[in-house]
């Protein structure tokens, strides 16, 4: 979906595809027709934007055959669907009954990691519409952050200077710029936008044309950032906001009580990390790596303040009471982000992946349900923006 900004420039606005399971390049095409293109259709548009999730082996079967490349971009048009992002951050196995910690291996100290996001951006440069020059990729905060030493700091620096040159000849060789964002997630060597501030400010950091911030709005919240204080951080450093994820976190006031406590275990769930947080009444905020840890009699969060959960709730549907969702920071934040006299960014992306994680009585039973809730999520994302002014095209 396309949207006009008051300043002339063009907005876009996709779903992430990772939340249909997919591995290999027949996994892909199987998305686009069973998923992708019902949610277009349920929206009425001619034209859908999807953030594509290109695992290593589907990525590896494009990189191998540019016949397939051609047929794939063939297959997005003739379905109404458009890329002008991918998300590159789970390598593979995002859709395994078990992801937690695995989601971050490869990290941006290993090879294998910088080889796949090369492989990701010339993709994109082959999957862009014929109008659209610039492309996003998302990617992980360089590592989690245990055993995240210098060395490991400096190498992967090295990485993503190696990146930005096999971009700037990308660019070069397409007349395409592509470029890559660091997404900050609690629990790893960037959590936070000022965690990435630093990173990409340090000495040996990779050139900010074509390496910035990703900033998913869960992520956002769930560590009690402020909107206006981390975007105003970003800019004050020269860091730009690649690409948004409009994502909304757990959230519950009452952490203390009982009912709000059951309420909670219900997400915690074996199969992706939930990051858990509180901020003291003297600003600092605690963490646990997951959401069963904080609930555990012996659990070292404090409940003296509202607790965050790193879970993507469907932006549409909040939980029910007790608990309810972070909503109301992704609208600071996309009022930031495109509410002003320009676009900070010009990709958002809608990633809730976790609608199979859900409570049970939550989740959807059927592909027509999935398809549903995703276009439920897409409208609410659409209203927000024309609210801003922001005016949808064909």
């Amino acid at each position: 979906m396309r949207f006009r900004h008051p300043d002339g420039s063009t907005v876009h606005l996709a779903y992430c595809t990772n939340v249909h399971p997919a591995e290999d390049l027949d996994g892909v095409r199987r998305q686009l027709r069973e998923h992708a293109e019902p949610v277009r259709r349920r929206l009425g548009r001619d034209r859908l934007g999807i953030g594509l999730w290109l695992a290593r082996d589907a990525a590896r079967a494009l990189t191998s055959d540019p016949a397939a490349v051609r047929a794939l971009r063939s297959e997005l048009d003739d379905r109404g669907l458009e890329v002008v992002t991918l998300n590159g951050f789970p390598y593979r196995g995002f859709g395994d009954q078990v992801v937690k910690h695995r989601v971050y291996r490869p990290d941006w100290t290993e090879p294998e990691r910088l080889e796949h996001t090369t492989d990701l951006a010339r993709l994109l440069a082959a999957l862009l519409p014929d109008d659209v020059t610039e492309g996003s990729v998302s990617t992980l905060p360089l590592a989690w952050r245990t055993g995240f030493d210098a060395r490991r700091a400096e190498a992967a620096r090295g990485a993503l200077t190696t990146l930005t040159r096999r971009l700037d000849a990308l660019g070069e060789l397409t007349g395409r710029s592509i470029r890559v964002g660091l997404e900050p997630e609690p629990g790893c060597t960037v959590e936070t936008t000022a965690d990435a501030v630093r990173a990409l400010t340090a000495p040996g950091a990779p050139p900010r044309e074509r390496v910035g911030l990703c900033l998913d709005t869960c992520h956002l919240a769930t560590q009690f950032e402020d909107p206006d204080e981390a975007l105003d951080g970003l800019a004050s450093a020269g860091v730009p906001v690649v690409k948004a994820q409009l994502s909304a976190a757990l959230h519950a006031d009452e952490p203390r009580e009982a009912s709000v406590r059951k309420a909670l275990a219900a997400f915690a769930e074996p199969r992706f990390l939930h990051q858990t947080r509180v901020r003291t009444p003297d600003g600092t905020v605690l963490g646990t790596d997951d959401l069963d840890r904080a609930l555990a009699d012996d659990g070292p969060l404090p409940a003296t303040g509202p607790w965050r959960a790193h879970f993507h709730v469907p932006l549409h549907a909040a939980p029910e009471p007790p608990l309810t969702s972070t909503l109301p920071v992704l609208r600071d934040t996309l009022a930031r982000l495109v509410g002003g006299p320009e676009p900070l960014t010009r990709h958002l992306e809608v990633e809730t992946y976790t609608w199979q994680a859900l409570p049970p009585a939550l989740r959807p039973r059927t592909r027509a349900q999935l398809a549903d809730g995703i276009a439920a999520e897409l409208d609410l994302a659409r209203d927000l923006l024309t609210e801003l002014g922001l005016k949808e095209l064909p």
